[in-house]
């Protein structure tokens, strides 16, 4: 019987060349940008399981469990209440203030939280990124994503407390939404961003505290931001009226509030929510992406 001979189809063929024929490539190398987007995407399913199982264990050993979603803001508000409330006498000044002091602090929460758990995303899970292949970008967009829970049941809250304290339910009410969605995009890439500083500056984590509670006196949380064009001089009042935050603040107040009193036109409050949000969020995203093949390494 004659001998049959098979023409190997990867006969001749250079490493590199069989590499390519068969979808293969370099171990470690980054992703394009748009290829890391298919990536995420692909891999949300992980990410929303993830952020589910963070929250429920980390309220798995209180007797109250979830409920700490809303008495950790209203424990803070008190406290921040009775200091500038009652001690400091700011609710003079400010019609509501109560559920003006409890807007600006649960929606500065939000963001204060992701930032947090944000610069430690990478470092605190490093024998999960060391184990599974995944997309680095779903750790910190996961924690954007456990923030949002606090905040729906926060928002639930404040609700009610807007609404004993006497303002009307109205259809700027609608505008909670596309605000908190543009805070989400920015708490996002925020995340993403100090996840790289945290895991190339380890002692970011003990800076950010300190960071946050400058942020939030800057941000009009317990008092009008009017005060800031009254003491400040010109070009540094513009500076901290274009601060995100308190822009993010301003438009809930604004949304909730019949009488709150606002830093800057609705209208330029919008733009400057849009401009903070596609900045930090496509900024942040670029620059974690940058360092994807760094992490776990070293």
């Amino acid at each position: 019987m004659p001998d049959t001979a098979f023409a190997d189809p990867d006969a001749g063929l250079s490493p590199a060349e069989l590499a390519a024929r068969h979808g293969l490539g370099f171990a470690g190398t980054r992703p394009t940008l748009v290829s890391y987007a298919r990536q995420l995407w692909a891999y949300r399913h992980f990410i929303t399981a993830y952020a589910n199982a963070r929250v429920s264990a980390s309220f798995s050993l209180t007797r109250l469990g979830r409920l700490w979603q809303v008495l950790t803001p209203l424990t803070n508000a008190a406290v921040y209440y009775l200091i500038f409330g009652v001690v400091l006498a700011t609710r003079h000044s400010i019609p509501n203030f109560i559920a003006y002091l409890c807007t600006g602090l649960f929606i500065f929460l939000f963001t204060q939280t992701v930032a947090q758990a944000g610069v430690v995303s990478i470092t605190g899970n490093m024998g999960l990124i060391r184990a599974l292949h995944f997309p680095r970008a779903c750790l910190p967009i996961a924690i954007s994503l456990i923030e949002l829970q606090n905040i729906a049941a926060s928002m639930v809250v404040l609700t009610g407390i807007v609404l004993i304290t006497g303002e009307p339910l109205t259809f700027e009410w609608l505008l909670i939404l596309p605000a908190l969605a543009l805070q989400m995009i920015f708490n996002a890439g925020l995340a993403m961003g100090l996840a790289r500083l945290g895991s190339k500056v380890t002692d970011l984590k003990q800076v950010i505290p300190f960071v946050m509670r400058t942020w939030m006196y800057g941000s009009g949380v317990f008092y009008s931001a009017a005060l800031f064009a009254e003491h400040l001089p010109k070009w540094a009042a513009v500076v901290v009226e274009a601060n995100p935050m308190l822009v993010y603040i301003e438009l809930i107040r604004h949304a909730m509030l019949e009488s709150a009193p606002l830093s800057s036109p609705v209208s330029h409050l919008w733009l400057l929510a849009a401009v903070w949000s596609l900045a930090v969020g496509i900024g942040g995203y670029v620059y974690f992406w940058r360092g994807e093949q760094e992490y776990g390494r070293g």
